[in-house]
């Protein structure tokens, strides 16, 4: 499946250079109603478990464990990676709190005055989505839980259905909630 991605990604990327720029906004009302129809799918897969929210109920506040993982490696990777790259340590942590959500953490660090962190922040949240569809497979058959982490914001939306396929209804229970931490949560820790 990871194979098929890469290739859908690749082929999509070409035939966006020789496509007419009239036909983007289109794709971009069609690729939204997928987007909802897929997560509608996964919402009747979850709904079907009733037995699913109980033991998400009795995980209480266990069930930030993973959402708060996440946010505390990516913000250590951020400034593990500017320190490195001998940039501004707020910079590092500003780019990788996009925490995969690209469409907004590019143009929240662009409007604040740094066109190239935004860029940054920008690119690193795409590969952090493209490698999330590349590793969920890979990860969710060693340990469910590890899949959710590289998917970040996205776990609530465009990699849900991924996360979803690859492990079971508990799993995607908790991806959601921790997409949902996760989006809420980048609003405040960009600027």
């Amino acid at each position: 499946m990871s194979k098929a991605i890469l290739i859908a990604l690749v082929l999509g990327i070409g035939a966006g250079v020789v496509m007419p720029e009239n036909v983007s906004g289109f794709l971009d009302t069609a690729s939204s109603y997928m987007l909802l129809i897929l997560l509608f799918s996964v919402g009747i897969d979850m709904g079907v478990n009733r037995e699913v929210f109980g033991q998400i109920r009795r995980m209480g506040l266990r069930i930030l464990v993973i959402p708060l993982g996440v946010i505390l490696g990516s913000l250590a990777g951020g400034a593990v990676c500017a320190m490195i790259l001998r940039m501004d340590v707020k910079e590092g942590l500003a780019i990788t709190s996009g925490l995969g959500w690209y469409s907004l953490s590019g143009i929240l660090m662009t409007e604040a005055g740094n066109p190239i962190g935004g860029t940054i922040s920008f690119l690193s949240n795409v590969f952090r989505e493209v490698l999330t569809f590349l590793l969920v497979p890979v990860l969710a058959g060693r340990n469910v839980y590890t899949a959710i982490a590289p998917a970040g914001a996205t776990a609530m939306d465009t990699t849900l259905p991924l996360l979803s396929k690859y492990a079971d209804s508990k799993t995607a229970i908790l991806a959601f909630v921790s997409g949902v931490i996760c989006t809420l949560a980048m609003p405040v820790l960009v600027p």
